[in-house]
């Protein structure tokens, strides 16, 4: 099997649980509440006010157009970190999550999928029941988000028109080596532009537990971002295939939050081409053509 990271996309396919489906945008309000170079840690201000906001903004701004990614610590707090990951564990605990699937993915073997990816996921939008702080925790990501790609001076983030994103991707590695080959979320210019990882794991020992994220940046020469999945952690960075990434082998649960941003022209772009795929289907393929 050709494993090669330009063939497989993070969004995962027209079931609950089905890639094309979980693209559909969630529309986004403009008026929404608002140690490497690129890695910052948060204040002890919990909720983060106005000029925490802005300060966030900055950062991923310029550290989003330096190095295509920006990683921030003490996202929420501790008090509300905890909050989140007490309600992904109900979740978890309550059997809703299915294993992740794979764009335009031609086998239904369940095991060969494995191979390339071995975490179980949940869709939310955030206003399910007994999940406000997940909500929260979207509304304030959101916020940054759009903030950033309004403010001026505000680099690549200009380039895009962002207003609409997926619904939140709750994912669960549950060790035993679970891990996601070499990839790319958007290879296909799908419209998402941004992805947003928020970690939930706590006294993460990186050396016992594995699980790291490896990104390999497009321009850094013989260079990579190894980001640890660690509690109240959250990452950001471009969708498109300026970053392949993989998740190296965890062997202990590892839980992370992930939502994508659209640009809309190329959401719409996208969405156009689906339509025009569905209604003109490609012949199936012959024992010879394969």
């Amino acid at each position: 099997m050709n494993t090669q990271y330009g063939l497989y996309s993070d969004i995962p396919i027209l079931n609950d649980n089905n890639a094309h489906n979980q693209l559909a945008d969630l529309h986004l309000d403009s008026n929404v509440d608002i140690v490497p170079p690129f890695h910052h840690t948060n204040n002890d201000r919990v909720p983060l006010d106005h000029l925490d906001i802005i300060e966030v903004c900055q950062n991923v701004i310029r550290d989003m157009h330096q190095y295509g990614l920006c990683v921030i610590d003490k996202f929420l707090g501790e008090k509300r970190g905890l909050a989140v990951l007490d309600e992904v564990l109900r979740m978890y605990q309550s059997g809703v999550f299915k294993d992740g699937q794979l764009v335009r993915n031609k086998s239904n073997n369940k095991q060969d999928l494995k191979t390339i990816r071995g975490d179980q996921i949940t869709w939310m939008d955030g206003r399910e029941t007994d999940c406000s702080n997940i909500g929260q925790l979207i509304s304030k990501v959101d916020s940054i988000i759009m903030r950033a790609n309004r403010m001026a001076s505000n680099g690549h983030m200009g380039d895009y028109v962002i207003n609409g994103r997926t619904k939140a991707m709750v994912a669960c590695y549950p060790g035993h080596g679970s891990h996601y080959v070499k990839h790319v979320d958007n290879p296909n210019q799908d419209g998402r532009c941004i992805t947003a990882i928020y970690y939930l794991n706590r006294d993460w020992d990186i050396k016992q537990n594995g699980g790291l994220l490896r990104i390999f940046p497009e321009g850094w020469t013989d260079q990579v971002a190894d980001i640890e999945p660690l509690f109240d952690r959250i990452l950001f960075f471009w969708s498109d295939r300026r970053n392949p990434h993989e998740v190296q082998p965890a062997y202990k649960t590892r839980y992370a939050i992930t939502l994508w941003y659209f640009d809309a022209r190329e959401r719409d772009a996208a969405c156009k081409r689906y339509q025009r795929e569905r209604e003109h289907p490609p012949p199936p393929t012959t024992r010879q053509d394969t």
